[in-house]
């Protein structure tokens, strides 16, 4: 089953894969921002291409819990989403996501510059194998 994660941005939209086990998140081409008409139907070629059969979409908190504006546009795009492609959308806490996916790749060595094209995907990439965890760990207690 193939897992599609979403980090939605102002002018960019950072896009993961799961692998078919659902083990494993991999980066996807950065989709750059147009409109959410445009957003759906580029989302909708990577649903198609992939069989997507489940959606995990950045929530992003503020650090005391609450919702602020780009929360509530994440909300909005999840129920979008939902309506437009009948896939279950579940919504991941991203709090801090982007500043892990900073310090991972400043750690690799990245420019900059080379930084900058790829943290959406790292972050996307962050949020989808957050959630992959933790259901390993669910079904691995489940198991117990």
């Amino acid at each position: 089953m193939r897992i599609l994660g979403i980090d939605l941005g102002e002018k960019r939209i950072g896009i993961s894969i799961s692998d078919e086990l659902g083990i494993t998140a991999q980066g996807l081409p950065t989709i750059n921002s147009v409109n959410e008409v445009e957003d759906l139907k580029n989302l909708k070629e990577i649903i198609d291409q992939y069989k997507v059969e489940k959606i995990i979409l950045g929530l992003p908190k503020n650090m005391n819990g609450t919702l602020g504006g780009q929360a509530k546009k994440a909300l909005s795009f999840a129920q979008k989403l939902k309506e437009n492609y009948q896939l279950p959308v579940e919504l991941e806490d991203e709090r801090l996501t982007t500043a892990r996916a900073e310090k991972i790749l400043i750690e690799a060595d990245r420019s900059r510059k080379k930084r900058k094209k790829v943290i959406d995907k790292m972050s996307a990439m962050l949020i989808l194998q957050s959630f992959l965890d933790r259901r390993m760990i669910n079904n691995t207690e489940i198991k117990k």
